[in-house]
């Protein structure tokens, strides 16, 4: 077995966990800087000083030594996002913010400076704050405008220097969580069913409309959606359990369905009916689903859940589910299961047959800096080598499955701010930055064991890999 040739290995981050800079060269507010405990805690009024997102690991200015240390591991791609409120500081602005679009020309630049290409996210958990407050986010069909503007400003600026989008991030999380994923500031709690799924038909448009933006501008381009991945596994092998399993992952198909396919699904509007839940949409909108769909899928993936009757429930990314008595988990509770990644792998190929990109997948740990051993401060962070080694046997079991596997970006490639707790010390990076959860730190960057490792398992294509999944890893 093998990675083909042309395989992407990479890393993935978000610029509003990692640039900082918040409000500078023109920037404008977005919702991460309201968010100072991520999803645990209750948006401020304002950005206050707890908030680490504001300084991040600083990202902003230190990007060129940081893509060094990304060429140096042998990156063929680096996934990040643009703040959307670096371009337009209130989202709806008549004109963009130039300071922030020559932002991301050098850093485009930089990457390609050394062979690394750039695979970019355009909206990525980073609303304009005055979007969230003057239209309640994605709420409001008015956001789809705002969008399109945007979206052909970037495609337009960067036409030569990105070939690779990404429409949104984990699009189907914003049923859980609003605010982070759709911008929306009513409480959860207060919004209906029928608020939920508009904003998604919002979402869907926009990302359509983006697709066909991007073919037009970008007759090159590869644009794709990017999904949370959590494959569920019956409890037991009772009926009802795997009608359990089957309405869990239609909740998460329907937005691969709708980006692949571009049309409801007949399970999605019989849920519709038995909720009362009337999408509005135009003719136009319709039609422009079904006409522009994706080139590819990528997606996220760090657990897997069970669904059926009794059970425990579990945390795990954002959307829940029972927990397997099968798996470990990590120390933030989230299930690894590595086999987990080959089935999802090739049950989305199976379902959509587009090619598929892993864009997200890593270890949140708690790391400790030690001595080298020469001078120098690294991490010995083997169960995080560990844990990806056996999610790429996995991958490389799908490939020879036949699934077309784009590439692999790991998750918090450099350590940066957790998106759900909004901490430091939940780190996923190949390399270390000195920043802790009070704030305190220097911001040096120290390469972690691993960091030598996935250097490695590039230059190799894979083949330094360890071809069997750690008895530790399995109860």
């Amino acid at each position: 077995m093998a990675f083909p040739t042309d395989f992407l290995w990479g890393g993935a981050v978000a610029a509003n966990q990692c640039e900082g800079a918040y409000n500078a060269d023109g920037k404008g507010i977005d919702i991460q800087d309201i968010m100072p405990r991520g999803i645990m805690g209750v948006p401020t009024a304002e950005p206050t000083a707890d908030n680490l997102k504001l300084t991040a690991i600083d990202f902003y200015h230190r990007y060129k030594e940081d893509i060094a240390l990304f060429a140096e591991m042998g990156f063929k791609v680096f996934r990040t996002s643009i703040a959307w409120s670096r371009i337009y500081p209130n989202g709806d602005d008549a004109e963009p913010n130039e300071a922030g679009l020559q932002f991301y020309d050098d850093l485009f630049d930089e990457c390609r400076k050394y062979g690394i290409e750039p695979l970019v996210t355009i909206s990525h958990y980073e609303t304009p704050l005055h979007l969230a407050k003057t239209y309640n986010g994605w709420m409001s069909h008015e956001l789809i405008g705002f969008y399109e503007r945007y979206v052909r400003t970037i495609f337009t600026r960067y036409r030569d220097k990105v070939k690779y989008w990404l429409t949104f991030n984990e699009i189907n999380s914003v049923l859980h969580e609003p605010l982070l994923s759709g911008g929306i500031l009513t409480p959860k709690s207060e919004l209906s069913l029928q608020d939920l799924y508009q904003a998604c038909h919002h979402e869907f448009v926009a990302s359509a409309l983006a697709t066909k933006i991007g073919h037009e501008i970008i007759p090159e381009a590869q644009i794709g959606c990017m999904i949370l991945a959590m494959p569920t596994y019956p409890l037991t092998p009772a009926p009802d359990d795997m009608i359990a399993v089957m309405r869990a992952e239609h909740f998460n198909d329907f937005f691969g369905d709708m980006h692949v396919r571009g049309v409801y699904p007949g399970y999605m509007n019989r849920y519709f009916r038995e909720n009362g839940i009337e999408i509005r949409a135009t003719e136009e909108e319709l039609r422009l689903l079904r006409e522009h769909t994706v080139d590819f899928v990528s997606f996220s993936y760090y657990v897997s859940i069970c669904e059926g009757a009794g059970g425990t429930a579990g945390g795990g990314n954002l959307l829940g589910g029972k927990k397997n008595p099968h798996l470990t988990a990590s120390e933030w509770g989230w299930q690894i299961d590595p086999q987990g990644l080959r089935y999802v792998l090739n049950r989305y190929y199976d379902r959509w047959q587009k090619p598929l990109f892993i864009v997200e997948n890593g270890l949140g740990a708690k790391d400790e800096l030690v001595s080298d051993g020469a001078g120098g401060m690294t991490v010995a962070d083997d169960y995080r080598i560990d844990y990806l080694n056996d999610h790429l046997v996995q991958v490389e079991e799908a490939i020879a499955d036949g699934v077309p596997v784009m590439g692999y970006t790991t998750w918090g490639c450099i350590d940066l701010v957790s998106a759900s707790t909004a901490q430091m010390s939940k780190r996923y990076g190949f390399i270390y930055v000195d920043r802790n959860d009070d704030g305190s730190g220097t911001l040096a960057r120290y390469r972690k064991k691993s960091f030598h490792w996935y250097r490695d398992v590039i230059a190799t294509n894979g083949g330094c890999l360890k071809r069997c999944v750690k008895e530790s890893l399995i109860k």
